[in-house]
């Protein structure tokens, strides 16, 4: 009977801890992704790769959107602005995309710089 009772318990305790994960993770988004002393947020990113488009498409008048970069991406902060520019095509993406650059993350001992890959898509033309 105890171990009935002990596996009981287990089950409560998982399916509780399931709910406080669910709604952890619903509660996430790149909007609340932002960086802290240790870490540079998605939504920074994100925004870098915005602005780089934004000059991109007025510069060359084209129309592309910057999307989301991978949540599952984490880097430190980075100490100095981020840069972006175009994705290479010799890194062998298959699609468009903006690469944010930072060349000097706050020391730490994981890495010294870091880019991140932001998917584009060309705006859909209005009527």
């Amino acid at each position: 009977m105890a171990a009935d009772g002990t596996s009981v318990l287990r089950s409560i305790f998982f399916a509780a801890t399931l709910s406080g994960c669910v709604a952890c993770l619903a509660s996430w988004s790149i909007e609340t992704d932002r960086s802290t002393p240790e870490k540079h947020g998605l939504f920074e990113i994100r925004e870098e790769a915005r602005r780089f488009i934004e000059q991109e498409n007025a510069r060359k008048h084209q129309q592309w959107d910057a999307l989301e970069p991978n949540a599952k991406v984490l880097v430190p902060r980075c100490a100095v602005p981020l840069q972006a520019q175009w994705t290479p095509k010799s890194l062998g993406r298959s699609q468009p995309s903006v690469m944010v650059i930072c060349p000097a993350a706050v020391p730490n001992t994981v890495m010294n710089h870091w880019d991140v890959h932001v998917p584009v898509e060309r705006k859909l033309r209005r009527p």
